[in-house]
């Protein structure tokens, strides 16, 4: 159909004076019916490209999409397009019997010319047969990053859609994703049988995006209100790996007068497509949600994407933050990041098949790099997906807006490509710094490459430049990952010849990020005072000299930090802090209190308005379930598969409870799992020892002391000691 007034057709149907982009010409080769490959970043407009061709060919094009949300939000655009109501259906498992004949009707009369269609549904023997006996005007793979195990979401049920395609009917097929690195993409072809596809690609620059990284502290929550509060009346999405943090999270921005929502695929259908409908139509401003949420979401206007988690791949985190200012204006990209969530996700893949857990590592390798990089946000991004940014400040992400100094590293580089060479660019990254500072590793001794003349060749240089040299040079184009042997290093053209003719190379320094996120500030911006922290800590110590105590007992690091930064002088100011419950600020607060007041007068400090968020009734109330099970000597395995937590989560809650204030009595499970001179070790030491830290204690006590028996000790410890 090389001849169809396409212009004509568009503002008939969409009532558009003029196509976006590559739009025109993938429509035309898909006319004429060519296998076509899309990648096209969200909000460039994918959906169209096979809408339009459909209602201009015969037959019924078959639209192959992941999510039944996304299929329902489609389906009522088109047909509010037109008067009948039946130009688009979907076939999937919310229809009863009675609906799915209507759908397959529409199709056999010819009325309905795009069917929705979830992978499930389209390889039922039932739903091929009928498919068979219709004309199939094309097929269009949408999410196609669905198939690929180096995409962010994969799904096995992906990988049969080309047999299933084969066995309804040869036709065009059209392959369309907001996201593929070069691996991802040729997945998708080889798998689809379209190795012959006419590629279209945009940019995936998207210059009204702002990018962040904060540093996650257990203020994390405290911060997002402040956000929303800061940004009244705005739409905006917040991500979250889990949906128990999910629904927590939003609990919690409901009771400070958020108006939000959670959204996670436990959730029953009615309820998300009510929660996704309030959102469209701006009954709500948030959504709290896990990756379910936003696939093929028209809402134009989101203006800020936080993510709570830092996610799985940058694939999932460039799809998640497209969702924001898809209408051209303000979308503020805000990921939290602390190391510790990058070990949880490690510790999720344990189980999975070795080339599953190698790939996801490789991929959340990905992810700390961006994280940690001090390099242009964008810049990092764009090369990601095989796209070159020119600039060097795109002035519109943190590292940009704040840039590290810059520093000489030629001399480091030379050390790298002379490295990757020794190698005979067979190795990853991590094993190549290893080799860099002389690390003779088990693996490393096997290949005997600790034999090699350029072993150890860094080990006086800084150790933490390797990793921004390594990923600055892959920006910079002297060195490459292999796409087919994901992650290999490799030396390119300009590598070989900056060996024979080295050249100044300027580099930033990673951010760095403590790598517990207990350890950080409070996260509220406040300045902390640095002379009342000093007074605070030399109180602290006359009152631990006083108790016979060590310093840790009375208060926490953090619980003083806070102090100095948010000035608390009454009691209940005081149980803001972190770390302080009541049984703690009336035992040691009076002496602290009165030094903040009189540090504040004495120096005319106005003291911040504090940001108080409400507390949510179920956390709390899970506290309370602890204390009673404790208090009724109930086995802590039991308590945590109760309440559904890990033992580490249960013992993160009872640490809190203890460190509190709280006095809980566990030596009835201790003295079923602990041998009686362990305990008594472990409790010395704590009593002895200047810190509270648990990887000190594991160091002084040797490998005899798990982890667990030095936690749980030093709870009795702390409970009856301090409370």
């Amino acid at each position: 159909m090389p001849n169809v007034n396409l212009s004509e057709k568009l503002k008939h149907y969409f009532g558009f004076d003029k196509f976006k982009g590559d739009q025109e010409s993938i429509i035309r080769d898909l006319l004429a019916g060519h296998n076509i490959f899309v990648l096209m970043p969200t909000g460039g407009g994918k959906s169209l490209c096979y809408q339009l061709p459909s209602l201009i060919m015969e037959g019924t094009a078959i639209v192959i999409s992941p999510l039944i949300a996304l299929m329902k939000n489609q389906v009522d655009v088109i047909n509010s397009l037109s008067e009948e109501g039946n130009v688009a259906h979907y076939l999937n498992s919310s229809l009863n019997r009675a609906a799915i004949q209507q759908v397959m009707d529409d199709v056999r009369n010819g009325q309905t010319k795009l069917l929705y269609v979830a992978p499930e549904s389209l390889n039922k023997d039932e739903n091929v047969t009928f498919l068979r006996s219709i004309k199939v005007s094309f097929y269009a793979v949408d999410e196609a990053h669905c198939i690929s195990e180096w995409g962010h979401d994969f799904r096995p049920e992906y990988r049969n859609i080309r047999p299933t395609i084969n066995a309804i009917g040869n036709a065009p097929v059209i392959a369309l994703t907001a996201t593929a690195t070069d691996k991802v993409r040729s997945d998708i072809k080889k798998s689809l049988g379209i190795m012959d596809a006419r590629e279209y690609k945009s940019s995936f620059n998207r210059p009204n995006l702002y990018y962040e990284v904060r540093q996650k502290t257990p203020e994390i929550d405290k911060q997002i209100i402040r956000f929303i509060k800061q940004n009244p009346g705005k739409s905006g999405i917040i991500y979250c790996l889990s949906r128990k943090k999910v629904e927590e999270l939003a609990a919690v921005l409901q009771a400070n007068d958020i108006k939000a929502a959670a959204y996670h695929a436990g959730l029953d259908s009615p309820t998300r497509s009510e929660t996704q409908d309030d959102f469209l139509m701006e009954r709500i401003d948030i959504i709290v949600a896990t990756i379910a949420f936003g696939m093929g979401i028209d809402k134009p206007d989101v203006r800020f994407v936080i993510h709570y988690d830092i996610p799985k791949s940058l694939e999932g985190y460039y799809q998640e933050t497209g969702r924001a200012g898809r209408d051209g204006g303000e979308g503020l990209c805000i990921a939290f990041y602390a190391y510790k969530d990058l070990q949880k996700l490690e510790k999720f893949m344990e189980g999975k098949p070795v080339a599953e857990q190698d790939i996801g590592r490789q991929l959340l390798q990905e992810t700390a790099a961006y994280a940690e990089s001090s390099v242009c946000r964008r810049k990092m991004l764009l090369h990601y997906f095989g796209e070159e940014y020119p600039k060097d400040n795109c002035e519109n992400c943190d590292n940009c807006l704040h840039p590290h100094e810059r520093i000489e590293a030629g001399q480091e580089l030379l050390v790298v490509l002379r490295a990757v060479s020794a190698l005979k660019e067979n190795f990853r990254q991590d094993y190549v710094v290893d080799f860099i500072k002389g690390r003779g590793t088990d693996d490393l001794v096997s290949h005997h490459h600790d034999e090699l003349e350029e072993f150890g060749e860094g080990e006086d240089m800084p150790p933490k430049l390797w990793n921004p040299v390594i990923r600055q040079a892959i920006i910079a184009g002297y060195l490459k990952k292999d796409v087919e042997n994901y992650g290999l290093l490799k030396i390119t053209a300009a590598g070989r010849k900056y060996m024979k003719s080295p050249q100044p190379f300027m580099i930033v320094e990673d951010t760095e990020f403590s790598d517990d996120y207990e350890d950080s500030d409070d996260g509220t911006g406040a300045a902390l005072d640095p002379e009342l922290l000093s007074m605070l800590r030399s109180l602290r110590q006359q009152v631990a000299k006083k108790c016979n105590l060590p310093p840790y007992v009375i208060f926490q690091d953090i619980s003083l930090e806070q102090m100095a930064t948010m000035y608390p002088i009454t009691n209940e100011e005081l149980q803001n802090i972190q770390g302080v419950g009541a049984g703690k600020a009336r035992r040691y607060g009076a002496e602290f209190l009165k030094l903040i007041k009189n540090h504040c007068e004495a120096n005319d400090i106005e003291r911040p308005q504090e940001f108080r968020v409400r507390t949510v009734a179920k956390k709390s109330m899970l506290k309370v379930k602890i204390i009673q099970s404790i208090d009724r000597q109930i086995d802590l395995d039991d308590i945590a598969s109760g309440q559904g937590l890990e033992f580490d989560e249960l013992l993160d809650e009872v640490e809190a409870i203890v460190y509190s204030g709280t006095r809980l009595n566990i030596d009835y499970f201790i003295e079923e799992v602990i041998d009686e001179d362990h305990v008594d070790d472990i409790y010395e030491y704590f009593r002895e020892s200047d810190t509270d830290s648990i990887d000190a204690a594991l160091d002084e006590l040797g490998r005899d002391y798990s982890e667990d028996e030095i936690r749980l000790v030093r709870i009795k410890f702390i409970s009856e000691q301090a409370n």
